[in-house]
């Protein structure tokens, strides 16, 4: 080979690395994809939009020798146990995702579907929480979970549901519980005000619940100590379920809350270089720090101050620019540990993007201790951090599963590591998966779309083996952070006013020409003996087309055509597949909405839903006329 023919290939290589450069990374197909992750990690019964089709049902019968229903939530990771402090802070920084950037998901096509999955957390939440100072906090054993490789939709393992209560307590899981149910509630106010303020009055509860029975879970819970011990006690999360009921509810009990606990509590002197689902410091002084810049601290102004000093230490540690600064990879990742390094990593991504913002918004710069710095580097940190995980590193390998041509293939994940039961229900039994999938060479059947794995060492190796959990098992825990990340970066360099009061908007139906309602078979109502005092009447208001779908929005009424006052109202709806509004559900049947107790004679009260099919059977099971 000549030296012409070499520098020519060298030009045209160089050119390429210039293209790849300047063309970046599609991150609304990353976002996308990180969405979607999500419905691969549910338990219990899929619904009918269902979209990752290799899973199906699973955890049916979760809570029933407790007496108590948890079917619903989220696997954590690879395994098939739902443990309840890494769920709820895995909707805790959903919903902040959501609320700090609903608009550019909605944008984007997204927001429903992230709605869709903090509601499949909180849904969970409800049935977890039947008492005020009640809150189950595990389904499943990680040991004998650990001891079978199963997929969720045939395990043979233990379900045995955990609790804490009063003579048990748990503050650091009823705290994040709290904070889960409050920011919830922020991100529902406007599409679903009924169900916000459901989730407001658990997350009172919960607060009060573990700010009077204070003690750390994992000493009532000892199952979980293994796997998820709470090593930062309980004091970071009473904080932020704190800071989060004081976003929901303008409640200056929370504002003071935050302000005469910040010192004794640790908000005002902990300077941590990680947030994650047992440490909250970082979170609660970045949320408090933006109560500050909104100017609503008043006589706290001192103390919020005291906060938002340490903040800001973890952002310029973050940037190298601090006296105790963040380690980083060779390729530039920042590193904390071998076992699933990028939580640390899409918190921090996070946690930088809206503080750049909350910089930008109120005019000012981040102080370190090395000097002022523009906001802007913290979203050009932000953006090097997601650009690593999608492939600007040394190995040139996507940790996003399914992003780009070279990702992980042999993912530490039950469910995609074996045959989907949709395709071969052939039973794999506890011992056998391992013999069978667990050990096999080959890449997984099911593509685990979305999913952030471990992630690298700290010298950016990485091998792409299904035995090597610390780097290729994913957690529902890594992608809740980068919602928000990803929806910002598609924005650019020039964010919104982000410390305009959080309020998140409603997913923009696409009206179209109303579209013929799929028709059911007649049938013959039975003989009455004289006409019924309450009468149901149903009808279709709405219609649009989403993501290929046609959605009907129904109208029903309910009207008491009796002399006398309808009370004690129980109404049984089958064939309901999406959201209602309008009514209470009190176990499977539905009554008054909290506003009213009773219907007076000849008046009507209305309930809407919304969903992808024909209407839903509505029928009156149980009512007393007075």
């Amino acid at each position: 080979m000549g030296a012409t023919t070499t520098i020519s290939i060298l030009v045209l290589l160089l050119l390429g690395l210039a293209q790849l450069a300047v063309s970046g990374h599609d991150y609304k197909q990353a976002l996308s994809k990180s969405i979607l992750f999500f419905e691969a990690q549910r338990s219990g019964h899929l619904p009918p939009n269902q979209r990752v089709s290799w899973r199906s049902h699973s955890g049916l019968y979760d809570g029933k020798s407790s007496g108590v229903d948890l079917v619903g939530g989220y696997y954590d990771a690879g395994d098939n146990v739902k443990f309840g402090l890494p769920m709820a802070f895995t909707v805790t920084t959903m919903c902040w995702s959501i609320i700090e950037y609903g608009g550019q998901l909605e944008s984007n096509g997204e927001l429903g579907h992230a709605l869709d999955a903090v509601k499949w957390g909180t849904d969970y939440f409800i049935k977890a929480h039947p008492e005020p100072n009640v809150l189950y906090g595990e389904v499943g054993d990680g040991k004998s979970d650990h001891y079978c490789w199963q997929r969720p939709e045939e395990m043979t393992t233990d379900r045995k549901a955990y609790k804490i209560d009063r003579n048990n307590p748990g503050s650091d899981l009823a705290g994040e519980t709290a904070a889960a149910m409050a920011a919830a509630s922020i991100v529902f106010r406007r599409s679903d005000p009924s169900y916000s303020a459901e989730l407001i009055r658990h997350a009172r509860q919960l607060f009060e619940f573990a700010d009077k029975y204070r003690g750390k879970y994992d000493s009532s819970i000892t199952v979980a100590q293994k796997y998820y011990r709470s090593v930062s006690g309980y004091n970071d999360e009473l904080l932020w379920a704190a800071a989060w009921l004081y976003q929901a509810t303008n409640d200056k009990y929370y504002l003071d809350y935050l302000g005469k606990n910040g010192d004794s509590m640790g908000g005002t002197g902990w300077s941590i270089t990680e947030f994650s689902w047992d440490v909250k410091y970082a979170g609660v002084q970045t949320l408090v720090a933006k109560i500050l810049m909104q100017g609503k601290a008043g006589e706290h102004t001192a103390v919020f101050e005291r906060y938002q000093e340490k903040a800001e230490q973890y952002m310029c540690s973050l940037l190298g620019k601090s006296t105790k600064n963040i380690k980083k990879t060779p390729g530039g990742l920042i590193f904390r540990q071998s076992w699933n390094n990028m939580q640390f990593v899409t918190s921090a991504s996070f946690l930088s993007a809206v503080y750049s913002d909350y910089l930008s918004s109120s005019k000012r710069v981040l102080r370190c201790s090395q000097g002022n710095i523009s906001p802007s580097k913290l979203l050009d940190f932000s953006k090097s951090q997601v650009d690593y995980i999608l492939g600007d590193n040394p190995r040139a390998t996507s940790y996003m599963v399914g992003y780009g041509e070279n990702y992980p293939r042999k993912v530490h994940h039950r469910g995609s590591s074996i045959v989907s039961f949709n395709v071969d229900k052939k039973f794999v039994t506890c011992r056998g998966g391992y013999a069978t999938w667990y050990s096999r060479k080959g890449s997984d059947p099911n593509v685990l779309t979305g999913a952030i794995v471990g992630g690298p060492d700290a010298y950016d190796n990485f091998a792409d083996q299904r035995d090597n959990y610390e780097q290729t098992e994913p957690a529902t825990y890594n992608n809740a952070p980068l919602l928000g990340v990803l929806a910002r970066l598609i924005s650019g360099p020039r964010g919104s006013d982000q410390l305009l009061p959080g309020v998140t908007p409603t997913p923009s139906p696409v009206i179209i020409k109303p579209a013929p309602v799929p028709k059911r078979k007649p049938t013959t109502p039975p003989a009455a003996s004289s006409p019924s005092p309450i009468t149901i009447s149903q009808k279709m208001t709405n219609s649009w087309m989403n993501e290929g779908k046609v959605y009907y929005r129904y109208s029903t009424r309910l009207t008491n055509r009796s002399t006398k006052t309808l009370k004690n109202l129980k109404i049984s709806i089958t064939k309901l597949y999406g959201a209602i509004w309008g009514v209470t559900k009190t176990g499977n049947s539905y009554g008054f909405p909290s506003w009213i107790q009773s219907l007076p004679a000849g008046k009507s009260m209305e309930f809407v839903y919304i969903h992808s099919a024909p209407q839903a059977n509505v029928l009156v099971s149980n009512y007393s006329l007075e």
